[in-house]
């Protein structure tokens, strides 16, 4: 991979570092801020989301090290508007989640042809935010709605 390539990629997964890590910070608060009948399971499906966004910084810093570099130790923009309604909380979580399925796809982008690993490792992600993102689309229609849910 050539020095520019490689030195890209670093920064790519530097910013996909630090965007995850903000999803620790905002699924962990959206957990202890919710409040009504259906708590419990959104909780439960908030803490999920929390620990996933921790797996996914670690495998991407272990990615920046595997080439060479050095992990961020910053933290992506953490956004409090102040409403906790469930519905708020899911539509803040679908912009979070768009952002960094951005961030995937940038990698991939700088990757494709150049590192069957980053590129593998970059779709792998991408699959994986696509499903999140429709799991929130999902969870923000209303029952029998069928056509995805547009903010």
């Amino acid at each position: 991979m050539k020095e520019a390539t490689k030195n890209s990629a670093i920064d790519a997964l530097n910013e996909i570092l630090e965007l995850e890590l903000s999803g620790v910070v905002r699924y962990t608060h959206y957990s202890l801020m919710v409040y009504g009948y259906n708590r419990i399971p959104i909780v439960s499906w908030l803490k999920s989301n929390a620990q996933e966004s921790l797996d996914h910084a670690y495998r991407a810093g272990e990615m920046v090290t595997l080439l060479g570099g050095h992990p961020s130790l910053k933290i992506g923009a953490l956004l409090e508007t102040e409403k906790h309604d469930v519905g708020d909380i899911l539509r803040e979580s679908l912009e979070h989640e768009t952002t960094t399925l951005k961030g995937y796809y940038k990698l991939l982008e700088i990757s494709e042809g150049e590192s069957v690993l980053l590129e593998e490792y970059a779709r792998e992600m991408i699959s994986l935010e696509e499903q999140h993102l429709d799991e929130v689309n999902k969870m923000l229609r209303k029952p029998g709605d069928i056509a995805p849910f547009e903010g």
